[in-house]
């Protein structure tokens, strides 16, 4: 999936590469939150 999305960024107008290149950011932000909320516990504590 990611390798066909790559492929057709290569292929894509400037409106699809900032489409693209938001999308990656938008999901490694996630990622990143996720990360450091695990780490730092705030899941386990619920009061």
């Amino acid at each position: 999936m990611l390798g066909k999305l790559i492929d057709n960024v290569m292929h894509a107008s400037m409106q699809g590469w900032v489409g693209v290149s938001l999308i990656f950011i938008y999901f490694a932000v996630m990622i990143a939150l996720i990360t450091y909320r695990i780490k730092k516990g705030d899941h386990v504590n619920h009061h």
